[in-house]
């Protein structure tokens, strides 16, 4: 698929006229096309129209493709689809377009989202996520299952895995399947993919899940994450802690954590505590191509915390922006002999529900009903042509586990240091 030029269309036999189609997907031309055709009489009422598998080998494009613009011509009401016998134009003229606030018409595929589209038209939401897990996004992707359900929609889900190659095909890949909108959880990322571009430039109904781009119009739904790390700031701050760690994956890799870092350090000048940097981890890793490689990254990070930790017997707690380098934490003064949280307190962004087998952090916990649900509400909303604010932002609650507690020797000159 070619975007970003100017692009003219050939049929076998046949020269297309320039249509501007520069950024637009090929079912999209294709129907374009088959309604300037229908326009110019080539077509009339009552005709029939060459055979899917015939306009597949004229336009050089796959099935799903050509289904999809016939469907846009059926939706458009210029043909009838008969099973077993073909299409039939039922129109030719030209409709008048609804001019949008600036006085342009809108092109066929902002005139179909503009309208609700019929009780009778299955709705297909793309959804795009970079990975979940117990811990984050496993009961999201569970509660936008259950909404869709609950408005006859169908979700096509498919991971990224945090390959941005992998995100932008995948977004190629489900336009040209014809899906009628997206949900995306970015890769990670502080600049905006070209294919996201291209859904902006587009008008192509989309939500950003969990991240969003500075710079773009992209409708979002995220955590207040600024708020969030400094409500987690200030229960440390409250139980006396003064030398607090800091562990965060690649800071370049993350706005998410970026503005988590943020809040952590705000939390520090609003409550007059100094902030000593040389306690912050900001480049851990442990995603990998293979098992072993992703086990060395994991070791390695947990030494990594070890001896950060064991280099400032002053510190008391360690805030873990999430929550697998809060279990790196744990098994680093596991191995330090150091005592949760006895010694050093210890929270994070997110946790599963406690069971036996799993450990009850002290986290902030992401509202992952309200974005699953808010997700897929609000794609549909775009469908149909409503607007949206650029982005939606939920509050995190503060769910105490058992690690924290009041820093140790409150008061002491050491402020808690495990050496005296």
């Amino acid at each position: 698929m070619l975007y970003g030029c100017s692009i003219q269309i050939q049929s076998k036999g046949d020269v297309m006229p320039d249509l501007s189609l520069s950024l637009k997907p090929r079912y999209e031309r294709m129907y374009i096309e088959l309604r300037a055709r229908l326009r110019q009489g080539l077509y009339k009422v009552g005709d029939k129209l060459p055979s899917e598998k015939e306009l597949m080998k004229q336009f050089d494009v796959s099935r799903i493709t050509s289904k999809k613009a016939l469907d846009m011509l059926v939706q458009e009401g210029y043909i009838v689809r008969q099973p077993g016998r073909g299409s039939f134009v039922i129109r030719a003229d030209e409709e008048p377009t609804r001019p949008d606030p600036a006085g342009e018409p809108l092109d066929p595929r902002e005139q179909a989202a503009a309208r609700r589209r019929p009780a009778n038209k299955q709705i297909v939401i793309g959804l795009i996520l970079e990975d979940f897990s117990d811990s984050y996004g496993k009961e999201m992707l569970a509660e936008m299952e259950r909404t869709a359900q609950r408005l006859n929609v169908y979700l096509m889900i498919r991971l990224s895995f945090s390959q941005p190659t992998i995100e932008e095909n995948a977004i190629r890949s489900l336009r040209e399947y014809g899906v009628d909108g997206l949900i995306i959880y970015p890769t990670r990322g502080q600049s905006f993919s070209s294919e996201i571009l291209r859904l902006v430039i587009d008008r192509f109904p989309h939500v950003l899940v969990d991240r969003y781009f500075k710079g773009t119009e992209s409708a979002s739904i995220s955590t207040d994450n600024i708020e969030a790390a400094r409500t987690g700031m200030n229960h440390l701050l409250d139980l006396g802690h003064r030398h607090i760690g800091l562990l965060a994956s690649k800071v370049t890799d993350n706005v998410a954590i970026e503005e988590r870092i943020e809040g952590f350090v705000r939390a520090h000048a609003e409550r007059g505590v100094v902030l000593d940097r040389s306690y912050w981890l900001t480049d851990l890793a442990w995603n990998a191509e293979t098992e072993a490689e992703e086990l060395q990254h994991v070791r390695g990070n947990v030494e990594l915390i070890r001896r950060m930790v064991e280099q400032h017997p002053q510190m008391t707690a360690i805030f873990a922006m999430q929550y697998e380098l809060a279990l790196f934490a744990k098994e680093a003064l596991d191995h330090a002999g150091i005592r949760i949280p006895e010694q050093i307190s210890l929270i994070c962004f997110d946790s599963p529900q406690a069971s036996a087998a799993l450990y009850p952090f002290t986290h902030l916990q992401q509202d992952q009903h309200s974005l699953g649900r808010l997700a897929v509400e609000n794609v549909l909303k775009l469908i149909a042509g409503d607007t949206l604010p650029g982005r939606i932002s939920l509050t995190a609650e503060l769910i105490d586990g058992l690690s924290t507690a009041p820093a140790p020797n409150v008061g002491s000159n050491a402020g808690g240091n495990r050496n005296t």
